[in-house]
């Protein structure tokens, strides 16, 4: 089948692009230590939308903090007759819905308007998945003279990757002749690809003052008190100490930012003895997460001198960067041209500040890319993904398979 043909079908699909993504929206696919259930209904859904592959195989990891769950990962393919595997990575589980009073419709029945679909997990990761079930869809198989063509379907991205890419990668799935494609982040235009990932670290923070009656202040140690201020401080001199910037990188310097916080009393007249927090902090090349931490406890020391209370700093996990990705060769020459021939423009490489599944790979000393053409709406309320944008990416990519793998 020539390309042109393989790109006409692929247009002809939006009727059924939608109605697979709609069918997945509403399995919701929230990791247990946020209170779901897993991948594991979607994994099952999505596997009977495969057809046409040489093998599809089904990797359960038992999850750690409910082992009797399973969070599984789908690999299937369609084989070449060249060595390697031009895998297009796609991650199904999504973040919680969060305040529902915040989306204007129920985040897990999709809604279908003005060319948008609007619900929990469209865009990130389900724009990947459904581009990549459709740029693989009408490739026959048995025409590949070249590299096989593989879909991953991943668990666990949005709170380890430790049951999903990083297991599979342990385990020996794939190779130093494989090609990887993460479309798990995108620029306005499809104008930028991501070749380099910041260092990342998230930081828990425990405050523990002394509880009392909110009129005796001073009886007390007012945990949010001595953690609001800490928390001034604290940005104030990550600011100092890391101040560095890095063209390459979309921003150019480091993040940190506060993201969750625990609830202090219930009641408004009583002093908090506890206040907790986290933070979400990527770094550019050059600083590393041990000087973070070390920041981090100098700051905190002094703030219990000063107070009295206890302070707690905590990692929850890191993921050190790969390195870049090479700009150069046939494999980054032939996206680069898949994408042009689609959008009619050829994207510039950057940093963002991670972390994707393709930092795995460049881990590993893999060249991993990650593209995707518009987004913006992920984690968001009202979430949405632009039909449009599954149609391109899933072009780009069966060019992409079309070049490397037929």
């Amino acid at each position: 089948m020539e390309l042109e043909q393989i790109l006409d079908s692929i247009e002809g699909s939006r009727e059924e692009m939608v109605r697979v993504m709609s069918e997945m929206i509403r399995i919701p696919a929230v990791a247990p230590e946020c209170g779901g259930a897993g991948e594991g209904r979607r994994a099952d859904m999505l596997a009977g939308c495969l057809e046409g592959y040489d093998s599809i195989v089904r990797v359960d990891v038992p999850d750690d903090h409910d082992p009797g769950v399973m969070r599984p990962n789908i690999l299937a393919k369609k084989n070449g007759k060249g060595r390697g595997t031009v895998w297009i990575v796609a991650h199904t589980d999504t973040v919680p819905a969060d305040d529902l009073q915040d989306w204007d419709t129920d985040p897990f029945e999709p809604v279908v308007k003005d060319g948008r679909i609007y619900g929990r997990g469209t865009e990130d990761n389900g724009q990947a998945v459904i581009s990549s079930m459709f740029a693989s869809k009408f490739i026959p198989k048995g025409s590949l003279s070249k590299r096989s063509i593989g879909i991953a379907y991943v668990a666990d991205e949005e709170m380890s990757s430790r049951m999903g890419i990083e297991h599979l990668i342990k385990e020996g799935h794939f190779s130093k002749d494989d090609v990887f494609i993460v479309p798990d982040w995108g620029s306005p235009g499809g104008e930028l690809v991501d070749v380099a990932e910041k260092d990342l670290i998230w930081i828990n923070f425990n405050v523990t003052g002394k509880s009392t009656h909110g009129s005796t202040p001073d009886r007390g140690v007012n945990a949010f008190k001595v953690g609001a201020a800490f928390l001034v401080d604290l940005l104030a001199e990550f600011g100092r100490e890391f101040p560095d910037e890095n063209e390459m990188f979309i921003p150019r310097g480091s993040t940190f930012e506060p993201t969750r916080c625990g609830c202090t009393v219930m009641n408004v007249n009583t002093i908090p003895g506890n206040f907790e927090f986290a933070m979400d902090i990527r770094v550019v090349p050059g600083y590393t997460q041990d000087e973070v931490l070390a920041v981090a406890e100098r700051v905190a020391r002094a703030h219990e001198k000063a107070t009295g209370a206890r302070i707690e700093v905590s990692e929850i996990q890191r993921h050190v960067s790969g390195g870049m990705s090479s700009t150069e060769g046939e494999v980054f020459g032939s996206l680069m041209e898949s994408i042009e021939s689609v959008i009619g423009k050829r994207p510039k490489p950057v940093g963002v500040g991670g972390a994707t599944c393709a930092n795995f790979f460049r881990r590993e000393g893999y060249d991993a890319y990650v593209w995707q053409h518009g987004g913006g709406t992920l984690h968001g309320p009202n979430e949405y993904v632009v039909i449009d944008n599954i149609v391109i990416d899933a072009k780009v990519f069966a060019s992409l398979f079309y070049r490397l793998c037929v």
